[in-house]
């Protein structure tokens, strides 16, 4: 499936924006596999999603490869991880919510697992 947001670049934001309303949310959403789309106690939006590796090794790799896009792209995901998944919510924090930023990382970090 071809995904223009892998040849996207996510940009810098300092705020100053308004995050997507549910919306374009959803639209977004339609182009990233799998994530759901979470609310915090502040009424923040995330992208959520839970992967599945056959052990600590495998799960450690994800994350490593993870944190390699996210630095390269200058977007900073919550990244949790154990025996066997990892557990990664993205949302852009200087505009508390989400922004397209946020569904171009899902889709590279996609990418990595259908390598």
């Amino acid at each position: 499936m071809s995904n223009d947001l892998l040849d996207k670049k996510c940009l810098p934001c300092e705020g100053g924006v308004l995050p997507f309303d549910i919306s374009e949310i959803h639209k977004y959403q339609k182009k990233v596999d799998g994530w759901d789309i979470t609310e915090d106690k502040n009424k923040i939006f995330f992208l959520f999603k839970k992967f599945k590796f056959e052990d600590f090794i495998k799960s450690q790799n994800f994350v490593n490869e993870v944190g390699k896009i996210s630095e390269d792209e200058g977007h900073h995901p919550d990244i949790s991880f154990g025996w066997g998944y990892a557990e990664i919510k993205i949302t852009t924090h200087a505009i508390k919510g989400l922004s397209e930023n946020d569904f171009i990382l899902a889709a590279k970090i996609d990418k990595i697992t259908n390598v």
